[in-house]
Order: C-alpha cells, then structure tokens, then sequence
C-alpha cells in the first residue's frame, strides 16, 4: 500500500486535522506492514493557485512553452503523480468559513487536468482517477454534519467523485471552539472513527 497524505491546515503547528491525519496514516501504516508514505505539507510548501499565466501554461504545447511555462506546469505534474501512485490518500480539510481552505483548493485545481485525471466524453465527464481509498479528516469549529452548514463534504465528494474516487470515507472532529469539554469529546469521537475505518482496511 502506497499512502499519500495531503495536510490544508495553515497552522503548522497545533493543527487538529494534521494531528488527526497522521495518527491515521500511521494506524494504516501499523496495519499494513510494507506500506510506504508521502506527506504533501500544503502549508509549509504552499502550492500557487491558478491564474491566467498557469493557464496559459497548461494551454501551451509542451513543446512551445517557455521555461517558466513548463516549471510551473511541472509543478502541478508533481501533484498528479503523487495522486496517481497513491493507493490510499489521507487528507486533512479543516473547515474554514464552511468551505475547505484555500490551499486545499489550490491543491484540487492542480490534479483536476482533462485528459490526465478526468476527460470529457459524449455522456459526460469520466474521472480517470481509480483504484483508491480516500479517508478525509475534517476538523470544525462547530457543530455541521448533517446540516447546511457543512459544505466541505458535499464538495468534496463531488470534487473527488469527479475524479473518479468514489471510496471516500469521512472522519469529523466537531465542536472543537466550543470549550474544552466539546474539544476532548470532538478529539475523542474522531480517533473513535479512525479506529473504526483501520479495522475495516484490515478486512479488505
């Protein structure tokens, strides 16, 4: 098992969904024995978000872009190949004013290439990205599943869906701001699910 791990916390220290992702990846890692990692740290080396010169990149022939053009196209390359080579992805989306946060997004519109992760066809888009597990640690503030507050998880399912990954498996750490009782409770019910989905991993 390949494992890549994707942290979106702008904190890098103290973060809760980081903490959480990795007491996962290393549950997984204790499991499967001959497993090997890959940390994606989207905080401490932030990944340019798009705009109209990464455009105009990706549109460019490879064989007609200009240097700069193909440094920042190999950028996002680098983010595919991890994706690609990945058999289990761990991602740590804290919940910022209800959306993910923005690094996190810079890092889906980088893998999200037509022709590479998903293609346009007569019926409709066709994710190209298979074969993979996704456990997505989403740490709030407040409390949201279930509720129309909570838009990180139907993004993300649909944004990963899109690509092709429809085994997503979600683990919510909530009530983390509302003092230190709903802190250790949120922390708690959250290693609970963690446990709960290694033990499944180990069934498969």
């Amino acid at each position: 098992m390949h494992i890549l791990q994707v942290n979106s916390s702008v904190r890098t220290h103290d973060s809760h969904s980081t903490q959480l992702a990795n007491e996962l990846t290393q549950l997984l890692l204790e499991a499967h024995p001959g497993s090997s990692l890959v940390v994606r740290d989207l905080t401490t080396n932030p990944h340019p978000a798009v705009d109209e010169a990464t455009l105009g990149a990706l549109f460019t022939p490879a064989e007609h872009r200009t240097p700069e053009q193909a440094a920042r196209v190999a950028k996002d390359d680098a983010l595919i190949g991890e994706l690609m080579a990945a058999d289990v992805v761990v991602m740590g989306a804290p919940m910022y004013n209800f959306g993910v946060p923005a690094q996190l997004k810079s890092w889906l519109d980088a893998v999200a290439r037509a022709g590479v992760t998903f293609c346009y066809t007569e019926k409709g888009p066709v994710g190209l990205v298979h074969g993979k597990t996704a456990y997505v640690v989403s740490t709030r503030g407040g409390v949201h599943v279930g509720r129309g507050t909570d838009q990180v998880t139907p993004y993300l399912k649909t944004m990963l869906g899109f690509l092709g990954m429809t085994d997503v498996r979600f683990i919510y750490a909530e009530g983390l701001a509302m003092g230190p009782r709903c802190r250790v409770l949120g922390m708690s019910n959250a290693r609970s699910q963690i446990s709960r989905q290694v033990a499944v991993s180990q069934e498969v």
